[in-house]
């Protein structure tokens, strides 16, 4: 983090209770910036697929949380993103435990972000990196152009 960044409570603060997905995968955000958002998760039994390793569809949901923070340090009050696009390549198998994850902005617009978001097992090594684009929904009651 920067001087010019906000402190992550600032960051997280005005943001909903943690509920939902972020809470049951037990997601816990370690450092939160507008040009870095850092993450990690304790994968256990929830976590994994029949063969018991990490599901994708885990990891996936692991990015898309951290690209998905990331954006809302780039659009104005009261605005909020959703995804419109995602795409995970899987280089390893994961086992489980803590799984930290890195994400940075590749694009920053007014309307669009693209974000990306690499996930390391436990053992260090990359496992997935994530690219996910966020649109940009203005606050209600404003006007897009």
């Amino acid at each position: 983090m920067t001087a010019a960044d906000p402190p992550l409570s600032a960051a997280i603060a005005p943001l909903p209770p943690r509920t939902g997905m972020p809470l049951h995968f037990a997601i816990r955000i370690v450092s939160a910036g507008k040009d870095k958002i850092t993450g990690e998760m304790q994968a256990d039994e929830r976590h994994l697929n029949a063969f018991g390793i990490l599901h994708g569809g885990a990891l996936m949901a692991f990015g898309d949380e951290l690209g998905g923070l990331g954006a809302r340090f780039h659009i104005p009050p009261g605005a909020r993103t959703t995804t419109i696009e995602s795409k995970t390549n899987f280089f390893r198998a994961c086992a489980p435990g803590r799984v930290a994850g890195e994400s940075v902005p590749l694009h920053v617009g007014r309307r669009m972000l693209v974000w990306q978001t690499s996930i390391y097992g436990p053992d260090g090594k990359r496992v997935a990196l994530v690219t996910q684009t966020q649109l940009v929904l203005p606050a209600e009651g404003t006007r897009s152009e």
